[in-house]
């Protein structure tokens, strides 16, 4: 049966589907009953290079223009081409009040004329007041942009930014019913405050000296990634079940969170925290199942310092419930101090480990890094799996081979549990 031969309204609906924006300039050349059906597609896509070879002198504005002026009703564009500020307020102005969906490859972060333009790209978003998702890649935000408040918009998502503090601030205030927030490998802040009270995934990444200050108060927060923050505030977590904190161009100075019960899964990383936020952290996370620990460092200040010893038996009686635990260098070598294992009596058993990944990077103290993992091994009554990770063995030839030695004489005789990497 010939596509030709089918009812206008089948025609029509197959048609919808097509959103790519070449696919979409090929069909109506088709006949005009092919392009008098594609007034009801959805959806349009706009790929980094779709104008790279533009015909009949029109550029990727009047192109972009000419086909979302053809569409009726329009809940989808997605433009990775690039565009200009005139361009973008000419497709709003059009397809602004019925877009749900709205991302946008901005790249205006080199550009010195973008801060005269009145308005800006960002402040043409403020014409789709009726988005549900609103995705910007490569955007300056050193200027509140020039929005209404956007009350149907659940899903923000910001990449490679540079913002400026009551900028950014001003952006968040205006999407007050965000459930979903992303700013990632956005540089130039300080400091941020969030107050959303729908807000239930968060993640940000931000660059530069990992100095920024966090405030966040969302009581339905139930998953946050941060990097990059030095203080971080978030007063209200009973929901709380995912949280990262890590910190790759500063320290982790102070950290200052409710009640985390809820907590299932914890990741710590970084180059330094300061002691007493990681003891923090430990304490509030005692009902936590899945703890990642990876930071090498601790110490108030510039000067770096090794991890004081941690008790062994102390740290898995404060920790009950840990089934899986991703151990790196120094929080394993503060497990595995002279002292750590000292006071461990007959009824001690760490009740729900399953799973434990250690990476080992130094064969100092190796008498007391392999007692710690026999103890693991035998304290550890539902522990199906250990991962002994050999990283960069720092140390004399010979006690890197002896302790290596070690370690496989280890994993031969428990070989139904242990593998190395």
């Amino acid at each position: 049966m010939s596509i030709e031969l089918l009812p206008d309204g089948v025609l029509q609906f197959i048609l919808s589907h097509i959103n790519n924006g070449r696919d979409v300039a090929y069909c109506n050349c088709v006949s005009k009953r092919w392009k008098n059906s594609m007034a009801y597609i959805k959806s349009l896509y706009f790929t980094r290079n779709a104008f790279d070879n533009p015909s009949h002198n029109e550029n990727a504005d009047m192109i972009v223009k000419r086909m979302v002026s053809a569409v009726e009703r329009l809940e989808e564009l997605v433009v990775y081409c690039p565009f200009s500020q005139s361009g973008l307020a000419s497709w709003l102005s059009l397809a602004g009040p019925s877009l749900s969906h709205l991302e946008l490859r901005m790249d205006n972060l080199g550009d010195n004329t973008i801060r005269h333009e009145c308005p800006s790209k960002l402040d043409c978003v403020g014409a789709a007041m009726n988005l549900k998702t609103l995705k910007l890649w490569g955007v300056l935000i050193e200027c509140t942009p020039k929005w209404d408040v956007f009350h149907n918009l659940r899903i923000l998502e910001v990449v490679g930014a540079r913002l400026e503090d009551a900028a950014v601030n001003a952006v968040i205030q205006a999407c007050p019913n965000l459930t979903r927030l992303l700013l990632l490998g956005c540089e130039g802040v300080h400091s941020i405050s969030i107050n959303l009270p729908y807000l239930e995934q968060c993640k940000l990444d931000f660059y530069g000296l990992g100095n920024c200050t966090l405030t966040l108060i969302s009581p339905k927060i139930e998953s946050l990634e941060v990097q990059g923050c030095s203080v971080i505030k978030v007063p209200e977590t009973n929901h709380l079940k995912n949280l990262s904190i890590s910190n790759s161009g500063g320290r982790v100075y102070m950290v200052d969170f409710g009640n985390l019960e809820a907590l299932e899964f914890l990741s710590m990383r970084g180059i330094q925290w300061c002691w007493a936020a990681i003891c923090q952290m430990l304490k509030l996370a005692s009902d936590v199942k899945h703890l990642y620990m990876k930071v090498e460092f601790t110490g108030n200040y510039d000067a770096l310092q090794p991890f004081p010893e941690i008790d062994f038996v102390d740290f898995f009686n404060s920790h009950p419930k840990l089934r899986k635990f991703d151990i790196h260098g120094a929080m394993f070598a503060a497990l595995c101090q002279k002292n750590s294992l000292k006071h461990v009596d007959s009824e001690f058993v760490i009740p729900c480990l399953e799973e434990v990944y250690i990476t080992v990077r130094s064969p100092l103290n190796a008498e007391q890094k392999m007692s710690t993992l026999e103890s693991l091994l035998k304290y550890g009554k539902n522990l199906r799996t250990m991962v002994i990770k050999i990283l960069q063995m720092k140390g004399s030839h010979n006690s890197a081979d002896d302790f290596f030695d070690e370690i496989c004489r280890f994993r031969y005789m428990h070989r139904e549990i242990i593998r190395i990497e």
